[in-house]
């Protein structure tokens, strides 16, 4: 247990100081974001009008408990008919300000990758015979591409992230779980 923990913290550490590397200093972490045009409009409006924060998909579908089937159909079409027409899209919103990468959020982040290295290191001690090193490390490479493929991937066929971003977001998970795996398929040997 002491080894799977060690490869967890080391691991983690791995993917905490890539995450800076790929976004502090290479152009992986802001593929495909782009800044907001007429940003002083759209906040200014945004201010008055959203007070909550949240993650809020528009054009919203309101349905309430009580509505009947018509009621519902008839509003199902009415959000099909806003969808097709536009504007559509997905905001992650926050009303009040904050710190840029306060220590929390780093902490937290830190934590993350931690916790997501622990489940990489107890995946790859059951996995059984995987002997070589060489194939430790893709083991836990692709642990990185199968979390891309399932969310990354996802959130591009669905919600129409740019398609730049999805690959970068891919390449990026994958490189990170890449080098936690060379640290990883050291530590942790096979039945371990």
């Amino acid at each position: 247990m002491m080894k799977i923990v060690l490869a967890a913290v080391l691991g983690g550490i791995v993917v905490f100081l890539w995450g800076f590397a790929s976004h502090a200093v290479l152009p992986l972490g802001t593929a495909g974001i782009q800044d907001l045009p007429n940003e002083d409009a759209v906040t200014g409006t945004l201010r008055v009008a959203v007070r909550e924060p949240g993650l809020y998909f528009f054009p919203g579908m309101p349905m309430s408990p009580g509505m009947t089937k018509s009621q519902k159909a008839a509003a199902e079409k009415l959000w099909s008919e806003r969808l097709r027409r536009g504007p559509s899209g997905l905001l992650v919103y926050t009303p009040g300000g904050k710190e840029p990468m306060s220590v929390a959020q780093l902490g937290a982040e830190l934590l993350s990758d931690v916790l997501g290295a622990m489940v990489a290191a107890i995946l790859l001690s059951m996995a059984g015979p995987i002997g070589s090193f060489g194939m430790r490390v893709l083991f836990v490479t692709l642990l990185g591409l199968f979390a891309s493929l399932a969310i990354d991937l996802s959130y591009w066929i669905w919600y129409g992230f740019p398609a730049l971003y999805t690959a970068a977001a891919a390449v990026d998970q994958t490189l990170s779980w890449f080098f936690a795996g060379l640290v990883l398929a050291r530590v942790v040997k096979k039945g371990a």
